[in-house]
């Protein structure tokens, strides 16, 4: 398989799905890591993002020709790329189950943390609350989803919607909107998601960035560096 290249960034939610992704697919690829500084972030722009994404941000990935951005379609790439092993269900309808979890991580919970990163200092806002009781009824729902004695988000096995909703929650917990204890469900979906070699790798790396950074660390991602 020819050379294939992946923009990520230190703390690219979105970057570390798609690394993720590569890895439990099996798909060799080379990452490259663009500037980031915690008070600048990714200013000034890496010229090969800024050239393909008009959107100006990580992921993106380069196989030959072929240049795209988006999580979600890369994903979509990588599925087609390497059909083995399956990170979408087998049937249609499972598949659509799946892929509107990926979106609903991606589009409807990560939109209250995103909120949440610019109220950090006034955690009382209304603003604030609406954003963490919005996370909360987010939670709700996937609780709920594993009570039927399922391991995985969507069905007896992994899949992008897992993916996409481990990194969205780790920046949920970062930014005071964290998994309640009282889900025990979705804590030890959490855990057995900690344990795949994928996820220690991406996530992994990501906490001994925030640590080198004397950023904090959730306590679930501190036990990915064991």
């Amino acid at each position: 398989m020819p050379n294939i290249q992946l923009y990520s960034g230190p703390l690219s939610m979105f970057g570390a799905k798609a690394q993720i992704a590569a890895l439990e697919k099996r798909i060799d690829v080379t990452l490259i890591m663009v500037p980031f500084e915690m008070k600048a972030l990714y200013e000034p722009k890496h010229p090969e993002v800024l050239r393909i994404n008009p959107k100006r941000q990580v992921p993106v990935l380069v196989h030959d020709d072929l240049e795209i951005f988006d999580s979600t379609q890369i994903f979509e790439y990588l599925e087609d790329l390497q059909p083995e092993p399956r990170l979408w269900p087998q049937s249609v309808q499972d598949r659509a189950r799946a892929r509107l979890l990926e979106h609903k991580s991606d589009e409807v919970y990560f939109p209250h943390i995103i909120r949440l990163m610019g109220l950090q200092q006034t955690p009382e806002d209304p603003a604030a609350v609406a954003a963490r009781a919005a996370a909360a009824r987010f939670y709700d729902e996937l609780e709920t989803l594993l009570g039927d004695g399922r391991d995985w988000l969507a069905g007896a096995a992994l899949t992008y919607a897992d993916i996409a909703f481990y990194m969205a929650q780790i920046f949920g917990d970062r930014m005071g909107a964290p998994i309640p204890v009282s889900h025990a469900r979705l804590i030890a979906w959490r855990g057995r998601m900690g344990e795949r070699a994928s996820v220690r790798q991406v996530a992994g790396a990501m906490a001994r960035y925030l640590m080198g950074q004397n950023r904090p660390v959730p306590d679930f991602m501190q036990t990915l560096l064991a």
